[in-house]
């Protein structure tokens, strides 16, 4: 079965076609960085208006670069949700417009599902049940899989998420958008435990997160602490390091509980090495195993989509015609396989 995945949830439109017996044979990436750079942050509108412009050219790069055309697909998948409403709406539109003329059924995806299976992309592939940590610009889950579709949430931000955290403390510090990245990269310069953030909710029972408090703590040792390189790269030391051990120490307290040995962590704050390093630590000290995408598959993209939908789609889980989003949708109300 070959299905074709579309992504339009937030700021990149990703397009992919995945196959069933022979992998993925084509994934299309558009980031739309420099549209909202000037703003520091994305401009839903301006979000929505450059999906529409980039969808159909990128849906046929994906046709030319797979070699095929419409009539080898046994089925379209879009994200339906959660994500901003109007880009969600240009997905959805032209994916399930697309079913109809092409007479294939459609598959609405649910954007944090795309994230969690976004592993099963690689060669070396989870077992379940496993904990997966979703850590994104928009969400920070901890989330008990037992299966496609049985999912738990056993925590999630009360606050900023992560990589949210991540990208206002960047902006504080002067960086470009987006900031997560720049502020990782400033941070390999850093002088360690120079300054020392608070490890927010730590000391509390519970698998629940709240960065907003540690932005915080950062920005009042910005506005104190000077404004030199040195000490900038300081700060972005200590502040990476205070995000990195709260996931850590959550993570470990998850696996304790549930007495499973298998961690994924998936979303755009996975590509992060030092994140990677550390859970790899904690994993080897637990004789458990970490999995996470490659790079190019932890931010938004295609193709943890057309993998997802074509899991809904052998299970005949098809969406009807009327063109539906969720804004919000929580992930723990999908439907098992």
């Amino acid at each position: 079965m070959r299905i074709l995945g579309i992504e339009s949830s937030c700021d990149e439109t990703g397009i992919a076609i995945y196959d069933d017996e022979q992998g993925l044979l084509a994934h299309q990436l558009y980031s739309q960085v420099k549209v909202h750079a000037d703003y520091g942050g994305v401009v839903p509108e301006l979000a929505s208006r450059d999906h529409v412009r980039k969808t159909i050219p990128l849906i046929e790069a994906a046709f030319s670069e797979a070699g095929c055309g419409p009539e080898s697909l046994d089925g379209v998948a879009y994200t339906a949700g959660p994500g901003l409403v109007g880009a969600l709406l240009v997905g959805t539109s032209i994916g399930r417009a697309l079913a109809f003329g092409w007479h294939l059924p459609a598959v609405a995806v649910h954007h944090m599902e795309g994230h969690l299976l976004a592993p099963m992309l690689e060669d070396e592939r989870p077992d379940f049940p496993f904990i997966a940590l979703l850590v994104s610009g928009g969400h920070t889950m901890m989330v008990k899989v037992e299966g496609i579709g049985e999912y738990e949430v056993l925590g999630e931000s009360v606050d900023d998420a992560a990589g949210e955290a991540f990208d206002k403390t960047a902006k504080l510090l002067g960086l470009d958008y987006p900031g997560g990245p720049l502020l990782a990269k400033m941070a390999e310069q850093g002088v360690a435990e120079r300054f020392v953030f608070p490890r927010p909710m730590t000391d509390k029972p519970g698998l629940d997160f709240s960065f907003s408090g540690l932005k915080t703590a950062a920005a009042n040792t910005i506005r104190t602490s000077g404004n030199d390189a040195q000490t900038k790269a300081d700060i972005a030391h200590a502040f990476e390091v205070a995000v990195i051990d709260t996931l850590a120490i959550k993570c470990k307290r998850a696996l304790k509980q549930t007495k499973i040995k298998r961690l994924v962590i998936a979303g755009g704050v996975s590509a992060n090495t030092q994140l990677r390093n550390k859970l790899e630590r904690v994993m080897q000290g637990m004789q458990g195993k970490v999995y996470y995408p490659r790079t190019e598959f932890c931010t938004d993209n295609g193709a943890m989509i057309a993998f997802a939908g074509m899991q809904r789609l052998k299970a005949k889980q098809f969406a009807p015609l009327d063109m539906k989003t969720q804004p919000r949708w929580p992930l723990d109300s999908l439907k098992p396989l």
